[in-house]
């Protein structure tokens, strides 16, 4: 069945948040150290805090309720104001001729600033920021299939966390691609892996 449509995650997908993280971050960064919770973990929080949402951070590390909705309140506010790069091999999506949603958790401000000085706001037929108290990625994949009249085996879904849109995917019988550009993964954990855009053509010309 050829392949319709392609859903890509942002964060660690498209760009690297290792790359904007300090400054993007600081204010949360700097709340956290203040609240003396962080148990001299404050390392680990901070990589935590670029590849997890926060809501699970703060469960992981047992913030209090307070530091965790203070964090929240801080966040959502925040966005960042300079010109982001892509991946390197991010504009081999451009050479699959297909249809490009963008499905990304998070902070509406902030996702939205992002995508701005990614400049890949016309990238995308859709985007969705994916607000977890309101909604879920698997949701959202659905609602996207459900309104296109996808077969679910006419779609992929892209993105670097097994536990988030992978997951999400799989639940609903999408089949998954894992981009796992630092090769922190395992293979197994989607239906197919890549370490680079490239590999992301052969596959969809071989489904």
């Amino acid at each position: 069945m050829p392949i319709k449509a392609i859903i890509y995650d942002l964060d660690n997908t498209i760009y690297p948040v290792s790359a904007i993280g300090e400054k993007l971050f600081a204010p949360l960064f700097n709340l956290i150290i203040e609240s003396n919770e962080h148990n001299n973990d404050i390392e680990a929080i901070k990589q935590a805090i670029m590849r997890t949402p926060f809501r699970l951070v703060a469960e992981r590390f047992n913030f209090s309720t307070e530091l965790t909705n203070k964090g929240i309140e801080v966040q959502n506010e925040m966005e960042y104001d300079e010109p982001i790069a892509p991946f390197d091999d991010y504009p081999e999506i451009y050479n699959i001729d297909t249809e490009r949603f963008l499905v990304t958790t998070g902070f509406r401000k902030m996702q939205l600033s992002k995508i701005k000085h990614l400049g890949i706001e016309n990238d995308f037929r859709e985007k969705h920021i994916v607000d977890p108290t309101v909604t879920t990625k698997k949701e959202v994949l659905a609602d996207i299939v459900k309104r296109y009249n996808y077969k679910t085996d006419e779609v992929l879904v892209v993105g670097d966390d097994p536990e988030s849109e992978i997951a999400a995917a799989k639940a609903l019988g999408i089949t998954t691609v894992l981009y796992d550009k630092k090769e922190i993964s395992k293979p197994e954990d989607a239906d197919y892996y890549i370490t680079n855009f490239k590999e992301l053509k052969a596959i969809y010309t071989k489904l």
